[in-house]
């Protein structure tokens, strides 16, 4: 069966066919294309890559940003070209959209329908970088592939059974009542990486605890427990928590307030701030992007040093409340593009816990692990470097709804 992924950023469109014949595999199959198309460098222009299992490549260049352009530009190379793996779009059985948030209404995936639509449209301003960039990738398909059934796959569902103590906010009670509390992100990422693990292990998801760091762009964590997830670091946004590429993570609300009186800051102007002008690139003033700050710091720069020792600092504190919910730790697990790539954030995360007997192998670090363990032979703590695989998880959910 092909099942279709698709997958947007702000700037950015991912998208990936699977001919899937086990959905009950822990691990993806080989894809048999993969599409993603960038605009953030060129305005007015999308740079396209396409590779297939046949190692056919193709990269070129679209005059439009519009996604509906783009999708349409990407997804046309899956049946025509150097690049077709399909006779036609009719070989598309279904089509998985990565939604960002659900809300209070959706703890599970859900075949897509206009009132589905209209609802993650209405929850927009829960995740404004997000929802609205995900439901125009859905439309830009239904114009595309206007018989293909469609599933929408939340980011929020794997936290549905978050315990109400870790889930609602000390502020009024009406806050819960209208929706307000915290709802947790990354969860398609945790629901792989934690079946991952356990498969590397040889273990039972319900027989670890986990805290798993999302470590990219944005950043999270996950406390995971049988399986299931009692507690994480983002909350009614993906703002809150840890400090990220450009998103500064939890801040004192009453900075807000105080920006708001005294320097007339609408919301509209502290939604920029602390989205696209914080974290490491509002501290560095270099980048959002960890190779870049680490470089400029290696080089002297002491706003550069001073985003790093912050993003650790954050890093131990919040994985030191996770291991506190669980009551303990049995594996601590690195995934997301700094996550899996940087051996240095990964050594100065860990050297904070070795009072819990968590020693990493310095050589293993320094190897560029994927899926592997980097602890030492006599750590009480495993330490887990997984490749994350988002897509595959959103293909395994639309075959519930495809068979």
């Amino acid at each position: 069966m092909n099942i279709l992924v698709m997958n947007g950023g702000s700037s950015s469109q991912k998208s990936t066919l699977y001919d899937v014949k086990d959905p009950s595999s822990v691990q993806p199959p080989l894809p048999l294309w993969e599409g993603s198309a960038d605009w953030a460098e060129h305005p007015g222009q999308a740079d396209l890559k396409i590779t297939t299992a046949a190692g056919e490549k193709v990269e070129k260049r679209l005059s439009t940003d519009s996604r509906h352009e783009v999708i349409a530009g990407l997804l046309e190379t899956l049946w025509s070209g150097p690049t077709r793996v399909i006779d036609s779009p009719a070989d598309i059985a279904i089509v998985g959209n990565r939604v960002v948030h659900g809300g209070a209404e959706y703890r599970e995936s859900v075949v897509i329908t206009p009132e589905v639509k209209a609802t993650i449209r209405r929850i927009a301003d829960f995740a404004p970088l997000h929802n609205p960039v995900n439901l125009e990738g859905i439309e830009s398909v239904q114009h595309i592939l206007p018989h293909v059934k469609q599933v929408a796959v939340f980011d929020t569902a794997f936290h549905r059974d978050l315990p109400l103590a870790n889930a609602v906010y000390p502020g009024p009670y009406a806050w819960l009542e209208q929706g307000i509390r915290r709802y947790g992100f990354h969860g398609i990422s945790y629901q792989y990486c934690s079946q991952r693990t356990a498969q590397l292990l040889g273990r039972e998801p319900e027989s670890l605890r986990m805290v798993i760091c999302h470590l990219g762009n944005g950043c999270s964590l996950a406390a995971i427990r049988e399986g299931h997830s009692i507690d994480t670091t983002m909350g009614f946004t993906p703002l809150e928590g840890l400090m990220m590429g450009s998103r500064s993570g939890s801040v004192d609300p009453g900075i807000l307030i105080y920006l708001s009186r005294q320097h007339g800051d609408s919301p509209d102007r502290l939604e920029s701030m602390l989205n696209k002008e914080s974290g490491l690139k509002g501290i560095s003033g270099v980048s959002s992007d960890m190779r870049d700050v680490l470089q400029a710091r290696d080089e002297g720069n002491e706003r550069a040093k001073l985003a790093v020792d912050i993003y650790v600092h954050r890093l131990h504190g919040l994985i030191g409340a996770m291991i506190a919910s669980l009551g303990g730790l049995d594996v601590l697990v690195f995934t997301g593009g700094v996550g899996e790539h940087s051996a240095e954030i990964r050594a100065s995360t860990c050297a904070a816990f070795g009072f819990l007997n968590l020693n990493i192998d310095a050589e293993k670090n320094q190897r560029s692990p994927v899926d592997q363990d980097i602890a030492t032979h006599n750590s009480a703590v495993r330490v887990m470097v997984v490749h994350t695989e988002e897509n595959w998880v959103i293909a395994q959910e639309c075959w519930r709804y495809a068979v």
